[in-house]
């Protein structure tokens, strides 16, 4: 490990090879003065980003690459769009986009080691898979960032150059939460007993749902990502204060930052470990929320195109709806609003005419109610989707299209 200047490691990177293949921290833990040195020096590079967030450097000679598209990458020409599930991106690294540098945002060395933060994730995996084939591992180091422990911790040898840059981190703000979100979240929350362990997406529904649950008590979280509901959750009483409260990646305020700092209670861990279906299995009570853009009368989700464009990905849904069905009580949720107020159409369409991303739920819940699919013939499943779930505008419409699929009730 070596510390240097921005100005001597620009140096180092303009001797890469042609277009390297660059692995960065990605949601809100991105190293950005680390990628705009990278920028200066490198002319051409495939940049991997998972949920990138606004502000990557965006020009002609910059591919960006992900399995889960954020802002920063939405509708780019540049984009290349790997489908895979979370817990299978390190096996990308290992067998096809093998990283020649990695750029990692990290706290300051302690003791021979450095901490990750907020963000672990598919990081140790893209540092392995580099260090495997004499790649690079640049840390910026910033005394802003939370230390957290599990496999967020990194020997100092692991890394062969820090940049020191202190920052401030980014933040999450939430969007408010409106009457629709309240009652989705109301619903689920309805569903979800004492004693579940919870693994909750990101998004307004999410956090309307980890707002309703103030009441319950000795819950516990195994979850790819967390943010501030948790926290309320914590303070209510609500978690289990005898079991770890473990993620893959945190983002949210500065309160939620300064309570994950230096917390044993938070352990994190890589993806291939927070995201096995398996080891999900293995939890009591899994109860998966997750969002979808669009569900159709086969009880099929569309999580990630929107008009036959990338807008998202499969990011961890796939892999904890399956752990989830294989826990002991655990129910898998795929929640939406019944109608799209931006597009002005119903969210609940016959047959998906896009890629699906998820089937076989436990429920599907919008805010006109909770529509049961597991243990349910294919029919019964779509009635209960047109009574419970779909918006009542839309409803005649639906059952008529259930009718000429032979979906219509026996």
């Amino acid at each position: 490990m070596k510390t240097v200047s921005l100005e001597s490691l620009g140096r180092v990177l303009s001797a890469l090879p042609s277009a390297p293949r660059v692995v960065a921290s990605g949601n809100f833990a991105t190293p950005a003065t680390l990628l705009a040195t990278l920028d200066t020096a490198v002319p051409e590079y495939q940049l991997f980003v998972l949920n990138p967030q606004r502000g990557l450097p965006d020009r002609e000679g910059v591919t960006y690459e992900t399995a889960f598209v954020g802002p920063g990458m939405r509708n780019s020409p540049r984009l290349r769009y790997y489908p895979c599930r979370l817990s299978r991106v390190p096996h990308l690294f290992q067998e096809v986009l093998h990283p020649d540098v990695v750029l990692l945002h990290t706290t300051v060395p302690d003791d021979g080691t450095l901490s990750l933060g907020l963000e672990v994730n598919i990081l140790p995996a893209a540092v392995e898979a580099a260090r495997a084939r004499g790649g690079l591992v640049i840390a910026q180091v910033n005394r802003a960032m939370p230390t957290t422990f599990g496999d967020a911790t990194m020997p100092l040898d692991a890394v062969d150059y820090i940049v020191e840059v202190d920052e401030p981190m980014a933040y999450h703000h939430p969007i408010p939460l409106d009457d629709v979100s309240q009652a989705i979240g109301a619903r689920i929350a309805a569903l979800v007993p004492d004693g579940a362990t919870l693994q909750l997406g990101i998004g307004g529904i999410p956090d309307a749902t980890l707002a309703a649950l103030l009441q319950h008590r000795s819950l516990m979280v195994w979850s790819e990502m967390f943010s501030d509901g948790v926290l309320a959750l914590e303070r209510a009483g609500c978690i289990d204060r005898d079991v770890p409260i473990t993620a893959s990646f945190i983002f949210g305020s500065q309160e939620l930052y300064d309570w994950v700092d230096n917390n044993k209670r938070i352990q994190m861990l890589r993806s291939e470990k927070t995201n096995a279906p398996g080891i999900i299995a293995e939890h009591p009570n899994v109860f998966s929320v997750n969002s979808a853009l669009e569900v159709d009368l086969f009880a099929q989700a569309n999580a990630s195109r929107v008009r036959g464009q990338i807008y998202s990905g499969f990011g961890g849904q796939t892999d904890f709806i399956v752990g989830a069905l294989h826990s002991p009580g655990g129910q898998a949720i795929m929640a939406l609003r019944s109608w799209q107020p931006k597009a002005n159409v119903s969210t609940v369409v016959p047959v998906l005419t896009g890629p699906v991303t998820s089937f076989q739920h436990s429920y599907i819940v919008t805010e006109q109610g909770a529509a049961a699919i597991w243990g349910y013939d294919q029919a019964t499943q779509a009635q209960h989707i047109i009574d419970h779930a779909a918006h009542p505008s839309v409803r005649d419409e639906l059952r008529d299209a259930a009718n000429a699929m032979g979906l219509g009730p026996t």
